[in-house]
């Protein structure tokens, strides 16, 4: 079933072929609420290995599996993830540059900032964009 996926590809379009492909032959989740359940089991796993002072491979297997997981939810969700990482990525870019520009009106950068006061700015960036006043 999997053999043909090519392992060339980048890894979230492999990981939605993978599953495309199981999915056809009725490994699948039938909705996107157990593909969640399944998200929080795998956080769970993560969170495990991290607590446990898990070694490096071990908390990479799990993250790992969120990835795949991630992968899966987007598709249930018909989201194609490439798309809605690159927007995301947009997005954090244009935040940022928010807080640089604001720091740099002060004459600061942002290793001179502390991360509450960004955290702070990054929140400005986001009202913002959604037009909410007083951002």
């Amino acid at each position: 079933v999997l053999d043909d996926v090519p392992l060339a590809l980048p890894a979230l379009l492999r990981a939605e072929k993978l599953q495309k492909r199981a999915a056809r032959v009725g490994f699948d989740w039938p909705d996107a609420t157990q593909v969640l359940d399944k998200l929080e089991e795998e956080i769970g796993e993560l969170r495990a290995e991290i607590a446990g002072g898990g070694k490096p491979a071990r908390v990479a297997d799990e993250m790992g599996d969120l990835l795949f997981v991630l992968v899966n939810l987007a598709r249930h969700l018909k989201v194609d993830p490439e798309t809605a990482l690159r927007g995301c990525n947009a997005k954090f870019e244009r935040r940022f540059n928010f807080i640089e520009s604001l720091l740099a009106a002060e004459g600061r950068a942002p290793k001179d900032a502390t991360l509450d006061e960004m955290e702070a700015l990054w929140l400005r960036a986001k009202a913002k964009e959604r037009g909410t006043p007083g951002a």
